[in-house]
């Protein structure tokens, strides 16, 4: 959902735009919504990935083969050179943001709150649906999906695609990820130009409905400072890396 493509990913790992306080506070409980790590893990462990990709320094190594990239990292013991390039990350940013800190301390109480109760009750209590086929479709279907469609950007967007923009590195340019992860597919692109916004050089809003909630948020004065390259660094970078 829209608080891990823009929250945690495009704002608080890459700051690749800042962020007024309203938009933070959402952020923040769209990203409860997804169920996952909190907000400083989910950081720590993505600026590693891009620090040291690919490597057992890498919390989801895509080498390591397709299913661990996608979800097997989840489930067994860090490596021990990930743990030990974790404590060299920089989080002073994420540690002085007083939202993530909130959420981090009340981590527990927002995902019960807004991953599972608010969806199961917001559809049986004010538009009449079954309890059970709301608490099933939203804390099973919808969560499981939501899981695997953040897990495909681990998995699928290293491995199947092609990389314009650089040869040498694992991961790549994949649609069908970029539809379901709300345009966080154009992964070859983002490697390259990991502060870039857009998180993609091309597309329109259907294949990146991150961007089009950013520009909307631009335009209303809460999202400011919004960071791309110049084009003509994006054509210079295809020339001399892309396939």
């Amino acid at each position: 959902g829209f608080g891990v493509t823009g929250g945690v990913h495009r704002l608080w790992c890459h700051r690749a735009y800042k962020a007024k306080l309203p938009l933070r506070i959402i952020l923040a409980c769209c990203y409860s919504i997804a169920g996952q790590n909190t907000i400083y893990d989910w950081v720590r462990d993505h600026r590693i990935h891009h620090k040291y990709s690919e490597t057992n320094g890498d919390p989801h190594n895509s080498n390591r083969g397709f299913l661990y990239a996608h979800v097997g990292w989840l489930m067994l013991r860090k490596h021990p050179e990930c743990i030990k390039k974790g404590r060299l990350i920089d989080m002073s940013d994420i540690e002085a943001d007083p939202v993530v800190q909130f959420h981090h301390k009340h981590f527990v109480l927002m995902k019960i709150l807004f991953c599972f109760f608010l969806p199961t009750f917001i559809p049986w209590y004010f538009l009449g649906e079954d309890f059970w086929l709301a608490f099933l479709s939203q804390c099973f279907v919808r969560y499981v999906l939501s899981l695997n469609f953040t897990w495909l950007v681990n998995s699928a967007a290293h491995i199947f695609g092609n990389r314009p923009y650089n040869e040498n590195i694992q991961p790549v340019e994949n649609k069908l990820v970029s539809v379901v992860a709300m345009g966080e597919g154009w992964h070859n692109y983002h490697h390259v130009f990991p502060w870039d916004y857009k998180a993609a050089e091309l597309g329109k809003y259907s294949v990146n409905v991150t961007t089009f909630w950013l520009d909307f948020f631009a335009k209303i004065g809460w999202a400011y400072d919004l960071k791309e390259p110049s084009k003509n660094l994006v054509r210079r970078t295809i020339m001399r890396f892309g396939e």
